[in-house]
């Protein structure tokens, strides 16, 4: 029995299908009223004339059953709970739609979906130990923060930004050269898992499909092109990290880069991002500050605004960001006269003291308070 031709299924296929692409998909939608399913009913004389579209694209079209069975991608896809989420679905990652040759769909393993505060790390899968160290202490810093953190599933700094992302009680997105049914590389099953469960792996290839020189690249490009900047932590000249660079570049992306020694090879491709004029990158500052979020996030305290005389001149002068509601009560019980320790703001907030600990970070790096000397903090 057919599978029902719905929208996604017919998205779902000719994802599938060789020698059409994404580009060649966009035209096709534009000449068939974008209605992926007219583009699979549609005759041979009616694709005939359409630029780029030859004489196996129309053949593949025309007998795409041939070439794909729909069924049997379903019944497995049910079987793996995984959901394809084609380019115009709401769920579509919002920044992934502004590149060049978006994917058809992708393959999701995972309930998560990234939205506009998605940052990538990427690096050496050969990484030493400071760049699995950086790799870490970044990615947790950027959950912190409210971001998803996205990567490439590889060895080394991937593996190190999807943990320190997890280790954080943050979202992380791997993203497969292969397959979302094939784990790659295989002692990465465990943490695919964590990820499975706590954010989502996705992929624009079909169930079953093995990873190749070309599918890499090809995934690469989707691991700029879901985030709002991208992060090199390590990697030589010619490692596959300098490929992610160039296409954030392309894709309008920030690219930032972490130094490391001059005479060690592993971070030569990182130097020359700098010297080509990427972001240096010595903390999560230098991130904040590139992506103006100190700018761009309008203050609003809303009610809070009166009870506290100071906050709410700050916010008329607009020159600090959005708040949430633990920021909020720490920095008021912090615009008393004296300066507090962690174990005062954890008594008068009733707040656990690990929550404490990562919203003093976050209004740090807001610039919202000062941490003195004594260990204690008191309102910028």
């Amino acid at each position: 029995m057919s599978h029902p031709l719905t929208r996604e299924n017919a998205f779902l296929a000719l994802n599938a299908l060789p020698h059409v692409g994404p580009i060649t998909v966009q035209k096709l939608m534009e000449v068939f009223e974008n209605d992926p399913v007219k583009i699979l009913k549609a005759q041979a004389d009616e694709l005939q004339g359409i630029e780029g579209v030859g004489k196996s694209i129309i053949e593949t079209i025309t007998h795409w059953r041939d070439h794909f069975d729909l069924e049997k991608e379903a019944a497995n896809m049910q079987k793996l709970n995984v959901q394809f989420i084609s380019s115009t679905h709401e769920d579509y990652p919002p920044y992934l739609k502004e590149i060049y040759d978006p994917p058809i769909g992708l393959y999701c393993r995972g309930s998560y979906r990234p939205g506009l505060r998605s940052v990538s790390i990427v690096g050496s899968r050969r990484c030493s130990l400071y760049g699995t160290k950086m790799a870490k202490e970044l990615a947790a810093q950027l959950v912190h923060l409210g971001f998803c953190v996205i990567s490439g599933m590889a060895r080394g700094i991937d593996t190190a930004a999807h943990e320190g992302a997890l280790d954080a009680g943050g979202k992380t997105v791997g993203v497969f050269g292969c397959g979302v049914d094939i784990i790659y590389p295989p002692e990465n099953f465990s943490l695919s898992e964590r990820i499975r469960e706590h954010g989502a792996l996705v992929s624009e290839f079909k169930l079953g499909q093995r990873a190749d020189k070309r599918s890499f690249p090809m995934r690469n490009r989707i691991v700029s092109g879901m985030s709002q900047a991208v992060i090199v932590v390590e990697t030589n000249c010619n490692g596959g990290s300098m490929i992610t660079a160039r296409m954030a570049g392309e894709q309008g992306r920030q690219v930032f880069a972490v130094p490391g020694r001059v005479d060690q090879a592993s971070s030569s491709g990182c130097h020359q991002l700098i010297r080509d004029g990427a972001v240096l990158l010595r903390s999560i500052d230098d991130l904040l500050e590139e992506l103006s979020y100190l700018r761009q996030v309008e203050f609003n305290f809303k009610d809070n605004a009166n009870d506290s005389p100071q906050l709410g001149k700050q916010a008329s002068m607009g020159a600090a960001p959005n708040y949430s509601t633990q920021e909020t009560l720490i920095l008021k019980n912090l615009m008393g006269e004296k300066p507090l320790t962690i174990d005062e703001i954890c008594t008068r907030t009733q707040l656990a003291s690990k929550d404490v600990t990562s919203t003093l970070m976050l209004l740090e790096l807001k610039k919202a308070l000062v941490k003195r000397a004594d260990g204690t903090f008191e309102a910028a």
